[in-house]
């Protein structure tokens, strides 16, 4: 009776904490973090906006996938947009804003796949929350009971097991979740950051 009791003290303990964490402004977003699907270009970008129509060209197609990506540090990318910036002769200005318009196309990519994936993980969350919550009533139920029989004690000790262990795994996979959080959020840091590196080459 005792062991059934702590199986279910340690699932309300261990998720109680990830309840608290979920942002309710959006029932299904777990982050604390707001939920913002898709960054707009013309909230860090200060420069003109270049026409769509004027496509970027393969050197800058490839300098904007190396300082896009979270690996370059900033630092790098700064020497790589001052070296392509001092390489150009004409139209800088114009080319410089098709460089940074092509990294945040791709950093906005990639926040929005990620985005989804926390999307698909929380959902995955909430039917491992849902499974716990019901072997719990199975778990009270017979713990109620009076009169049990050999299967139900085998059926109770498999219960406990079971509650503790999705437990520990909801909350673990809960834990990473806070990291993967804070990803759409650096990556929008990033972007504003290239942007004001960006335009500082555009103006010198």
């Amino acid at each position: 009776m005792q062991k059934t009791g702590y199986a279910i003290a340690i699932a309300a303990t261990l998720l109680a904490p990830v309840a608290l964490a979920a942002d309710f402004k959006d029932k299904s977003w777990p982050c604390i973090q707001r939920k913002v699907p898709n960054l707009s270009i013309g909230q860090m970008w200060t420069g003109p906006l270049v026409d769509e129509a004027v496509q970027p060209d393969a050197e800058a197609i490839a300098l904007a996938r190396a300082i896009a990506v979270r690996r370059t540090s900033l630092e790098e990318a700064k020497a790589l947009i001052d070296r392509y910036a001092a390489s150009l002769e004409e139209s800088r200005e114009t080319k410089l804003a098709v460089l940074f318009r092509t990294v945040f196309e791709q950093i906005n990519r990639e926040r929005a796949t990620v985005i989804a994936g926390i999307g698909r993980y929380a959902a995955k969350q909430t039917g491992l929350s849902e499974r716990i919550d019901g072997l719990q009533q199975e778990l009270a139920t017979l713990e109620a009971k009076d009169d049990k029989s050999n299967d139900e004690w085998d059926r109770l000790e498999e219960l406990q097991d079971i509650v503790t262990w999705d437990a520990r795994i909801y909350t673990e996979r809960a834990q990473s979740l806070t990291y993967v959080c804070e990803t759409p959020v650096i990556l929008e840091k990033r972007a504003f950051a290239l942007a004001k590196t960006v335009s500082e080459a555009a103006e010198q």
